[in-house]
């Protein structure tokens, strides 16, 4: 095979490849816990999470696709496996528990913020260690995606909060202008 020439030495992509797998873990773990989820929340919430959920999950696959294909266009393979997922991701299952609707949204809030955490340092590791701006560019896009995702299930849960006899409780925040105490 011939040896890729695209101004990246190969201990640069490989840097890079581990990086992205570790991305693609997180992805891939997060699309999981999504799609479980989606199918088990229930309550007064259920078809608003139960849709949003879908739009997110669908958002997920696409950009794992794209990660493992970036892995690829750098010369190296991406974890495909179960076992290699756990091992790479920096978030944690959720195994044996069945959250409420907004612990559910709680947990995936924490797990986007996360992986923006994660990719905020691989941004800067790819651009200033490894010198490539391409997945720079292509990890800060992603990121933006999670920053997104993130803020919609923030918004689900700021503001009010069910009680378990489905009265909502409202949370009232006058905002104090700066230098005023009262």
């Amino acid at each position: 095979m011939r040896p890729l020439n695209i101004g990246l030495s190969q201990e640069q992509r490989q840097g890079v490849i581990d990086l992205l797998n570790a991305d693609l873990s997180d992805a891939y773990l997060l699309l999981i816990k999504t799609k479980k989820y989606h199918w088990d929340v229930v309550g007064p919430q259920f078809r608003s999470l139960h849709q949003l959920w879908e739009e997110q999950y669908t958002a997920l696959t696409e950009s794992i696709d794209a990660i493992a294909e970036r892995v690829r266009t750098l010369g190296g393979y991406p974890v495909g496996t179960a076992e290699g997922f756990l091992k790479y991701a920096s978030i944690k299952e959720d195994p044996g528990s069945l959250p409420t609707a907004n612990g559910m949204v709680e947990n995936l809030v924490a797990d986007h913020e996360q992986i923006i955490r994660n990719m905020r340092q691989h941004i800067d590791q790819c651009g200033e260690e490894f010198h490539d701006q391409g997945t720079a560019d292509f990890l800060t896009e992603l990121m933006q995606q999670h920053e997104e995702m993130a803020w919609m299930l923030r918004s689900f849960i700021e503001g009010e909060q069910l009680k378990p006899d489905g009265q909502i409780m409202v949370d009232v925040r006058v905002p104090v202008e700066a230098g005023n105490s009262k």
